[in-house]
């Protein structure tokens, strides 16, 4: 999803709606009666590639090279990667500017997309517009990708901090996804935990994770069974239609007895 404070669909196959995010939204850079359909169109095709890849880089701008590395050879990489992310997101936020048919004020009313430019890690705020709709019915197959993506994103913050830590116990690639698998089913063994307190804030949102993904099979199940019932019942002789029309039938018995009761009281009353 291509973003700033920009409009868009939750999912890639319909229009970008520029209402229906708040702070996400790009209402704010344009004027009554613009023409929108250019920036739309440019979303349309952009905005998700552009959310998973912040989704895919957290733990690379979360966490300072100089955590990840000691290598001066490897630092200069990392730090070229960021500025070329940074490039990424300049080249969006100055193609729909481009595209807006007021340029300057949609500039200045997309400032937390240009804030993504020089602290990258702000992108992730428009990735929630693709978190909110993985809980959308019937994604199922975008909640998986989602969800392991911020699983190993979290992961990976949590082993970067945890790992030169003092009294640390997650030192291994290892150690930190035992801990995290068993703190997103909620296990919580206690053999291995973080730490310092950035460990602790990615354990924390992990958490958070564990509780969204129980939650969201658990209705996807649900639903599931709800809607074979649905469809078994349909099936049956006397099934969902025979007795809707028998509901229906009896709500008309009650309209015509009630008007019935209407004229006769109408009938008996006493002229006034």
């Amino acid at each position: 999803m291509p973003l700033g404070t920009s409009g868009a669909a939750d999912d890639g196959a319909t229009a970008p709606n520029p209402k229906a995010h708040g702070l996400l939204s790009d209402e704010g850079g344009y004027q009554s009666g613009d023409d929108r359909s250019r920036v739309q169109a440019y979303q349309h095709h952009w905005q998700t590639p552009l959310d998973l890849l912040s989704l895919v880089t957290i733990w690379f701008v979360v966490v300072p090279a100089g955590v990840i590395t000691n290598k001066h050879d490897v630092y200069l990489i990392l730090i070229g990667a960021r500025l070329a992310l940074s490039a990424i997101y300049a080249t969006d936020i100055t193609i729909r500017t481009a595209l807006a048919p007021r340029h300057w004020y949609y500039f200045r009313h997309s400032l937390l997309a240009v804030g993504t430019v020089f602290f990258p890690s702000l992108r992730v705020v428009f990735s929630l517009r693709l978190l909110r709709s993985i809980f959308q019915r019937g994604n199922i197959e975008r909640f998986v990708l989602a969800a392991g993506l911020l699983f190993l994103n979290l992961t990976a913050v949590v082993y970067f901090f945890e790992r030169r830590a003092p009294h640390g116990t997650i030192k291994t690639i290892g150690n930190a996804l035992w801990w995290a698998v068993v703190t997103l089913t909620t296990v919580g063994y206690g053999d291995y935990t973080p730490v310092t307190l950035q460990g602790r804030v990615a354990a924390m949102l992990l958490m958070f994770v564990g509780f969204g993904v129980l939650a969201t099979i658990t209705a996807q199940i649900s639903s599931a069974f709800i809607d074979q019932a649905a469809r078994a019942r349909a099936k049956e002789p006397g099934g969902t239609d025979s007795e809707t029309s028998r509901h229906e039938a009896q709500l008309q018995a009650i309209v015509d007895h009630l008007a019935r009761l209407e004229e006769q009281v109408k009938h008996s009353s006493p002229p006034s």
